[in-house]
């Protein structure tokens, strides 16, 4: 009997960081996919992932409604309740032998803990990672829930046993979304205008010259500063007089002032040099992102993706403290004078070589091997 695997994901990076291994499991034949789609990914204001799930050939078993307005503190907490009390539901219908969720959001703690109260298996990606923020804490609090850890890095799975799970829960896959990113570098030609195929707003920018592409999320417990840091990387790249391609925020607590500013400097200041997207399919966004002179911003892509394919990186903040990185990446405060200088440096400083740190390109393939091989855990009768 084929084992049912119930994949959650909640978010538009979510869906990058499993595609592959998705894949691979619907073609084991010892595996049966059920994948749940819920949160920010099934949101047209923060680009629609479910579109694009769909349209790459995935069938969806559950929609899950979950996402308060408000991007706060209070609405992530309680957004957190509300995906955790409709997980239970969905779970219950679903009987899956094991659920998998992703890396280190909210939503991710809500699967987590929907799955281990109802004695479900739990297998986490990219446990065992140090960030920023509050991601750290709650990455670190689904490691704990899991039985069975598939990781990124020799680096993160060296921290768990340390944290003290078993060594022969932990395998080294590497992280999916680097197969997408070998994916790109065997095959770099951006062969689409962006602007004509996800439309975006803003000024239409010629990219033929170089551009820089832009992804900077809101940090937690910083939720406060998010306008104003948003706009010293506005305010940076804009003086720069380089095309830029820029992407909506997460909803995180804080992305309602991140976009707030972007707005109000889109209507202000009516820059003719940037133009903003809310979402792309993964292959065509790390095109883009390969394609680039730089890629600017708070998000693990530049860490993850962008270190494998030796883009320059200008990481902004503290978003990514901690996080094992490449020579790519350079690091500075949310300071405009620093963002425009560490940037006027990675473009002197052109591609960086290629860095296998997060993974070879087979993260996808080795996924699916443990999932169908995983020890008895797996194959004893819970109850749900």
């Amino acid at each position: 009997m084929k084992r049912k695997v119930c994949v959650v994901i909640t978010a538009r990076p979510s869906y990058s960081r499993i595609k592959t291994a998705l894949v691979a499991i619907q073609n084991n034949p010892e595996l049966e996919l059920q994948l749940v789609v819920a949160g920010s990914a099934l949101l047209d204001r923060y680009g629609n992932a479910v579109n694009v799930i769909e349209s790459d050939g995935f069938d969806i078993t559950a929609r899950v409604y979950m996402i308060l307005e408000g991007e706060n503190l209070v609405t992530s907490a309680k957004s957190t309740g509300i995906a955790l009390s409709e997980l239970a539901g969905v779970f219950d219908n679903l009987r899956p032998d094991m659920v998998v969720t992703i890396a280190d959001r909210y939503e991710t703690l809500a699967t987590a803990t929907a799955a281990s109260y109802m004695n479900i298996p739990l297998v986490h990606i990219q446990g065992g990672e140090v960030s920023g923020s509050i991601d750290d804490r709650v990455r670190h609090a689904i490691s704990k829930l899991a039985n069975l850890h598939l990781v990124s890095t020799e680096g993160a799975g060296e921290r768990l046993r340390q944290m003290g799970e078993d060594p022969a829960t932990i395998h080294v896959t590497g992280c999916p979304s680097i197969d997408i990113a070998a994916e790109v570098r065997a095959r770099p030609q951006l062969d689409f205008d962006p602007m004509e195929r996800y439309v975006g707003v803003g000024s239409e920018v010629d990219l033929s010259a170089g551009y820089l592409v832009v992804l900077q999320h809101p940090v937690t417990t910083e939720y406060q500063d998010a306008r104003t840091q948003a706009l010293a990387t506005l305010h940076a790249v804009h003086d720069l007089r380089l095309p830029v391609l820029w992407f909506w925020p997460n909803v995180d607590a804080g992305s309602d002032g991140m976009s707030k500013a972007i707005r109000a400097f889109r209507e202000t200041v009516k820059p003719a040099t940037i133009h903003f997207f809310k979402n792309m399919r993964p292959a065509d966004f790390l095109r883009l992102a390969y394609g680039s002179r730089a890629v600017v911003g708070n998000s693990s892509v530049g860490i993850r993706e962008c270190t494998y394919l030796g883009v320059p990186v200008v990481d902004i903040g503290s978003r990514q403290r901690g996080r094992e990185r490449g020579a790519n990446v350079v690091n500075v405060g949310h300071d405009e004078k620093q963002i425009r200088s560490a940037i006027e440096q990675q473009l002197k400083n052109g591609r960086y070589p290629i860095n296998q740190l997060y993974g070879d390109g087979h993260g996808g393939e080795r996924i699916a091997e443990v999932l169908a091989k995983a020890p008895l855990i797996f194959d004893k009768t819970f109850t749900y």
